[in-house]
């Protein structure tokens, strides 16, 4: 089952250009590892340095190896000396709407969703 994995950074004032690249540069290299899907990077409108990336993953097992697995990658170790509190990672799975009938809600991160579908969103 696919899921989520959800990562929230905050990088200090005089880290946010740095605190940005690392975190671009460890996401460049995720689609090189087993059961990645894909990634979004977010960043939050009111407190730049406050970032978000929510990525999908084939299975729970496959999140869970690259994050061991990454752990001592220097990008990481970097990322984690810039925070001002650890970052943080979370686990989650889709949710489907009542009457669904399996399908996946349409938006983002929508495998099914084109380009102009996506623009909407």
């Amino acid at each position: 089952m696919p899921v989520f994995s959800i990562w929230e950074s905050s990088f200090p004032s005089e880290h946010v250009s740095l605190g940005r690249e690392v975190t671009e540069a460890i996401w460049q290299e995720m689609p090189h590892f087993p059961g990645y899907l894909r990634h979004v990077l977010i960043e939050d409108l009111d407190e730049p340095g406050h970032l978000f990336v929510v990525s999908e993953w084939e299975s729970r097992e496959a999140a869970d190896e690259v994050l061991a697995e990454y752990a001592s990658n220097p990008n990481a170790l970097l990322a984690n000396e810039l925070v001002v509190e650890p970052r943080r990672r979370t686990l989650g799975r889709r949710l489907r709407p009542k009457g669904s009938r399996g399908r996946a809600a349409s938006g983002f991160l929508d495998r099914e969703a084109g380009p102009e579908r996506r623009r909407g969103v």
